[in-house]
């Protein structure tokens, strides 16, 4: 039988996972031991942030809408009560941008929801 030789297939596994490591300190970014759990660490990271992002988002849209409607002198809460009975349909990233950069729609949006209440 034939003799197989695995460097080949070694290197191109190791160089794979080396490839992740760019940019990493110290060992983490030559050793391929050190580098495979930090890849391995990084990976779970990212996959758990995508979520985490959202989850931030979301807050940070809430936060923006709760001041701007603080400024007419109402809450958050009452609001997007307010916009669901009327059943206006924009979602919180809208808002925070009316809310931040166009405060004349977001006003009239919060007049409407408000006086049809």
């Amino acid at each position: 039988m034939v003799r197989v030789k695995r460097g080949t297939s070694a290197n191109k596994r190791r160089k794979n996972v080396l490839k992740y490591t760019k940019g990493f300190k110290w060992g983490r970014k030559s050793k391929f031991r050190l580098a495979k759990q930090a890849v391995q660490k990084a990976f779970t990271y990212s996959f758990r942030d995508r979520k985490v992002r959202k989850r931030d988002f979301r807050k940070l849209w809430q936060t923006y809408i709760g001041s701007a409607c603080k400024e007419h002198n109402t809450s958050y809460s009452k609001f997007i009560s307010a916009l669901k009975k009327n059943n206006i349909e924009l979602d919180r990233k809208v808002l925070a941008d009316f809310a931040a950069n166009n405060p004349e729609i977001f006003e009239k949006i919060l007049k409407q929801v408000i006086i049809e209440k």
